[in-house]
């Protein structure tokens, strides 16, 4: 079973910039859509960005559109999150999530509930 695996996590001041990154304990990372969500404590898990498999279509959220990339590396297996201008607001976990269908349109949409495999989360803090 595919099970995605965060890293990047940390505490930066307003302003900085953080790159997280999304493996798969299989592999096979390279052959779904993969979105990153965010949470905080009491919310809903929120959309963040999405890419398609072949890299080629990506989504962001309105709150980080401009501040943040995704990207992935097929070859590596790897997706990537590039997050800069960090924001206090921007504080949360960060989980990545893959559709194992192979669709792109729950992610594309930030629809937490069509994801299938969920990686365990990683802390992003922005003090101001």
């Amino acid at each position: 079973q595919l099970q995605p695996v965060e890293s990047g996590g940390g505490l930066v001041h307003a302003g900085g910039s953080l790159r997280l990154s999304c493996a798969a304990s299989d592999g096979n990372l390279q052959h779904y859509a993969v979105g990153w969500f965010r949470q905080v404590p009491g919310k809903e898990r929120e959309g963040v960005s999405c890419i398609s498999d072949s890299g080629l279509h990506t989504n962001y959220s309105d709150s980080v559109k401009g501040r943040f990339t995704i990207s992935r590396d097929n070859g590596k297996r790897m997706v990537y999150l590039q997050m800069d201008n960090l924001k206090p607001e921007d504080s949360a976990y960060y989980y990545c999530a893959v559709d194992g269908t192979g669709n792109y349109y729950y992610c594309a949409a930030g629809r937490a509930d069509g994801m299938d495999y969920w990686g365990k989360g990683t802390l992003v803090a922005v003090s101001p």
